[in-house]
């Protein structure tokens, strides 16, 4: 990446930041790109450059934590069963390890909140979760070297789901973001049930 993209690149984030941050205090109807731009400090011409909508503004922010997971998992020892695999990737991605990662998941709730009565917002997280699945599909193939690339899909689709099953229910509660109730437990308990078609067969 050059010095122009990644100014971009901070640039989207800083606007995505801003936004989801308003988004979680006012809720969709009281959030106006106008008032994005002016808590990220840019002109409204500046914001038009970078997202078309107001919803999409935060897809870059939610983009990091799908491909915090994707990155624990390619770096995840080929050895390791893909089943343990999903479920260690997906505990260490959602565990809010420090105080800024705790911050993070407020706006997460209050994102996640906001896009229930916003099909637009919705759409761009379900669009960052679909790119995260297809990701995900390769990573998968490329660690079973062989293996039926339909089986890859079905547990790309599972374990991406669970995430998002996961993380929305939490958003929907009001648990804190660490302990029992918590993005990284639910995300544990969700990926076994949803991959547990992955498991061997017990014998017969």
């Amino acid at each position: 990446m050059n010095l122009t993209e990644r100014r971009k690149a901070a640039t989207e984030l800083e606007i995505a930041r801003a936004a989801a941050s308003l988004f979680a205090e006012r809720g969709s109807a009281g959030t106006t790109v106008e008032a994005i731009a002016d808590r990220a400090g840019l002109s409204l011409r500046t914001f038009y450059r970078y997202f078309p909508t107001k919803q999409d503004a935060v897809a870059p922010l939610l983009s990091i934590g799908a491909q915090r997971w994707l990155d624990l998992l390619a770096a995840t020892p080929r050895d390791v069963p893909a089943v343990r695999a999903l479920e260690g990737a997906a505990e260490r991605a959602l565990t809010a390890a420090d105080a800024t990662a705790a911050e993070s998941y407020g706006w997460t709730r209050g994102l996640l909140r906001a896009a229930d009565g916003d099909p637009a917002l919705r759409a761009v997280w379900l669009r960052v979760n679909d790119e995260s699945e297809r990701r995900l599909v390769r990573i998968l193939a490329d660690r079973a070297t062989g293996a039926d690339p339909l089986e890859a899909r079905v547990a790309a689709a599972a374990a991406t789901a669970a995430i998002r099953i996961a993380v929305e229910t939490w958003a929907r509660g009001d648990t804190p973001p660490t302990g029992p109730g918590s993005p990284a437990d639910l995300g544990v308990r969700c990926m076994r049930e949803l991959t547990a078609g992955l498991r061997p067969a017990a014998p017969s």
